[in-house]
């Protein structure tokens, strides 16, 4: 029997992403008990079921890079409005365990150019890493830098420690770090995005906490 190898791990890899969709609204529908221990551990399950639906995101994506089919499909969306959806995420996975914020800039425009569906993908796995390390507060931003989106995660965590900063900034070995390897799909998500010569910029740095951006021409 012929079948083609390829399809059928990428249609593995959805219908895993899928299953732990589901597994994911179960695990939301439990309530809190107000049970610190109890709390706890329901809140680490939930992310630790989101952070393997990003692996096998990220899986299907390296899948994609590799037979040179990444290729942002770049449409015209709103910064404010995604904006509004990604600190909703971060309020319902925090659950009021961190201070959530979103601020948008006034130089924002009402619409920009790219792949919501990528980005939004970039800036959900820092949101989880900024849950795991934050101390109190997070703060999504979106605003205009050097021409391009900037959208911003800042956290008040203890920073990035330098070998996660090189995971973001180049070719470098991450793949004992599930951060690190986070921050080097997000690196691709950027460089695939480009407007007249220009490629997108993922720029990590420390102020006062961790700060992940990621810039859009």
């Amino acid at each position: 029997m012929n079948f083609d190898a390829t399809a059928l791990y990428a249609a593995l890899i959805h219908e895993l992403k899928n299953n732990l969709g589901l597994l994911n609204m179960t695990l939301d529908a439990i309530p809190l008990r107000g049970d610190a221990e109890h709390d706890g551990r329901l809140d680490d399950a939930r992310l630790l079921c989101q952070r393997s639906s990003e692996r096998l995101q990220q899986a299907l994506l390296v899948f994609k890079a590799g037979n040179r089919e990444l290729r942002p499909v770049v449409d015209a969306y709103s910064p404010v409005d995604l904006l509004r959806e990604l600190g909703d995420a971060a309020h319902s996975l925090a659950r009021e365990r961190l201070v959530i914020e979103t601020l948008a800039g006034d130089q924002v425009p009402d619409l920009w150019f790219f792949d919501r569906a990528l980005v939004e993908m970039a800036m959900i796995n820092a949101i989880h890493n900024s849950l795991t390390h934050a101390h109190s507060r997070i703060r999504i931003e979106a605003d205009m830098l050097d021409g391009c989106l900037a959208l911003s995660v800042r956290d008040d965590s203890a920073g990035y420690p330098e070998h996660i900063m090189a995971c973001g900034s180049g070719p470098t070995d991450c793949s004992s770090s599930g951060t690190g390897l986070g921050l080097m799909f997000a690196r691709m998500i950027a460089e695939a995005h480009e407007n007249q010569g220009r490629f997108g910029e993922l720029r990590l740095f420390n102020e006062n906490g961790a700060v992940f951006r990621l810039l859009l021409p």
